[in-house]
Parts: C-alpha cells; structure tokens; sequence
C-alpha cells in the first residue's frame, strides 16, 4: 500500500473516532456484550455495524460513502438486549473492509491481483461489486484504484473474518450446551430504496424485512413471532423480500439442532439523518421498540427451552 493510501486511511479514522486512534492498538475484532439480565437461550449479533477502518484499507473512495456502506448505530440500537438476557456479539471492523455476511470463497476476481490460493466461487454479490470484500460502494463507486492481492486478502481473513466467526459460533455453542435451543437474531439496516447494487433497485422497502432463507433458517413460529411483535408496534414487516438472509444464518442455522436463525434489517429512515449520517429523531424511540422485542424473544425463546426440558 502507498504512503499516500495509508495516510488517507489515518485521516478517516481519526475523522471518525472521537479521540485520536491509538495507532499501535486498534480495537478488537469483536467484543460480546454479556447476558445483564437474567441469561435467555438467544444469542443477538450485529455484524456490519463496525466503524474502524484498518491502517491498511488504501481505499480513495470518500469516507462518507463508506460509511453509507456500515449498518450504522445497528449496535447502539439493540444495546438493551443483553437486560433481557441476550448474549450481543458486535464486530467492530468496517464491513467495506471485509464482510463477515460473505462466503470465504466469495471472492471478487476482477479485484484480485493474481491468483486465489483455492477455488474461487464468486456469487453475485461479487458480481456487484459487494463480496468478501467490497470493490464498489453506493451506486458502483470504485473503492480502490488498485487490486488486491491474494496476500491481502488473506490478512483480512485472518484477523478480521475469522475471529468473528470463532466468537459468534463460541456464543451460539454455549446458548446451547446450556439450554439446549438458541434463538439468533442477525442484525442489519438497509436503506429505504434499493440503490444499484441491490437486488431491488429502484423500490421502495418495509420497515423491517426479516429473512429466514425461505423458512429454512429457523422455525416458523420465530420469525412469525419478530413479525407480529414489530407490526404490533405499528411497524411494516416484509419476509425474504429483498433480502432472504446471507451466510450468517446460513451457517448458524440449524434447526435440527435447535438453532434458530433469523436475519433482520432495519429500515434507516426511521432512525437515522440520511444525509448527515447522524441519529435522527426516530433513534430514541426505535430503540425503545426493539428492547420490547428483545422482551419478548425472551419469553418465546425461554418457553422453547422450558418445552425441551419437560
């Protein structure tokens, strides 16, 4: 990476951070939020809500697109469920960096710089633009003026990729060992209207969209549960439409073995300034909606247990 790239990656992160960034220790890859309240057999993650930007990013794209890029404040907007028992794994690395919500063998060849060291199976998330890690950005602004190399790449999995994936499966596995079911709740936000590397360009969306693959991910009481909570709270809910849900409750899902995936986005006009990036003033009260949620995939998630052990 140049000398010009990685000053210019420096000055974002200070532009982002509160204190100047203690370049010698950048924070951890995840952090887990511990279980305040009594422990609920659910385990929350927020996986794209990372605001540092690694030393090494080199990218030219502006830094407000990038952000545009974050589920930004998704952490901050789900901070109570760990009073209504939840476990709350939140990654802390910008997801335009490398994304955790991506197959390792998602790899984007037309960013790569040589060879992949295994076989690549780029999906279309790649195709847009949006795989393991992003080349493009908003409408299909070029991230880079470089390719990366396999080396790079790498570096990022190793240090970024995997730990979060350690941490979230550690998590899941403990829910349960010790309750024997585990309800996940993946979190994200997505913008009100579908930009061009979207799979709903051009369309207007709910206010939640819930994907569960189809119904394969977990049962269909949970997801009917998230649903008729959020629409009780007066809120639009949409089923695997535009988003089914990605690898995250791919990989966790299983519910042959009692855990119970289900990927949520948030719509961002309703909390959040679009053109400053800033909270709006919708944060305050979705929050508040959102730990009636949690609330209540606690009871449903405690019942469950409670059903298993009967």
């Amino acid at each position: 990476m140049s000398e010009d790239h990685k000053a210019q990656s420096i000055k974002d992160h200070e532009k982002l951070s509160t204190e100047p960034m203690e370049r010698s220790a950048p924070p951890k890859p995840v952090s887990v939020v511990e279980p305040s309240g009594a422990p609920a057999p659910m385990v929350f993650d927020a996986p794209h809500s990372g605001r540092h930007y690694p030393e090494d990013f080199g990218h030219v794209a502006g830094i407000e697109l990038l952000m545009g890029g974050e589920d930004r404040f998704v952490d901050e907007l789900f901070a109570d469920a760990p009073e209504h028992g939840a476990t709350y794994v939140i990654a802390n690395f910008a997801r335009t960096y490398i994304d955790p919500n991506r197959r390792l063998s998602d790899i984007d060849m037309a960013l790569l710089d040589g060879d992949w060291h295994e076989t690549p199976e780029p999906t279309i998330m790649s195709e847009r633009g949006v795989g393991l890690v992003f080349r493009l950005i908003g409408d299909g602004t070029a991230i880079y003026d470089r390719r990366l190399s396999a080396a790079d790449i790498t570096n990022r999995i190793e240090r970024y990729w995997r730990p979060y994936h350690e941490c979230l499966g550690a998590m899941i596995d403990r829910t349960i060992e010790r309750f024997g079911v585990c309800y996940h709740l993946d979190c994200h936000s997505m913008m009100p209207v579908g930009n061009e590397l979207a799979p709903d360009p051009g369309r207007d969306r709910a206010d939640f969209v819930l994907g569960d693959l189809d119904g394969t991910s977990c049962e269909p009481g949970f997801t009917r549960l998230v649903a008729a909570t959020l629409e009780g709270l007066g809120y639009s809910v949409a089923i695997n439409d535009p988003y089914k849900g990605a690898l995250i409750v791919e990989r966790y899902g299983a519910r042959d073995k009692g855990v119970h995936s289900l990927q949520i986005e948030i719509n961002r006009k309703l909390y959040m300034d679009l053109e400053t990036l800033e909270r709006g003033a919708g944060f305050a009260p979705l929050r508040a909606a959102l730990a009636r949620l949690a609330a209540a995939v606690a009871d449903y998630s405690a019942a469950s247990a409670s059903s298993i052990g009967t």
